[in-house]
């Protein structure tokens, strides 16, 4: 089955030449767009392991790590919450550039 997304035209226009050729990290940009996917946008929120997202990325997990770390603080692009130290961290996609 094919699932297609609605990309807001800032995230290919500006948020991925930003990512991939300014920060040299391309897997943020891949689980920023993964996430944009689960989230419809950013429109809910989604429960995922960093295990989980690896493997539907084809990203190592370390790879996964490093993006999440550079999208939560760096970028503020996502944001992460768990509900106990056992429980998957919940994601939201942040749109910083709408107001």
């Amino acid at each position: 089955m094919t699932r297609s997304i609605t990309l807001d035209p800032y995230v290919v226009d500006v948020l991925m030449r930003d990512l991939v050729n300014h920060d040299h990290s391309p897997s943020a940009f891949l689980v920023y767009l993964w996430l944009w996917a689960r989230t419809d946008g950013g429109r809910r929120r989604f429960a995922a392991s960093l295990s989980g997202i690896a493997l539907e990325t084809g990203l190592s997990k370390s790879s996964v790590q490093n993006a999440v770390r550079q999208l939560t603080r760096r970028r503020q692009l996502i944001a992460v919450t768990r509900e106990g130290p056992t429980t998957a961290p919940v994601y939201e996609v942040l749109k910083p550039w709408i107001r």
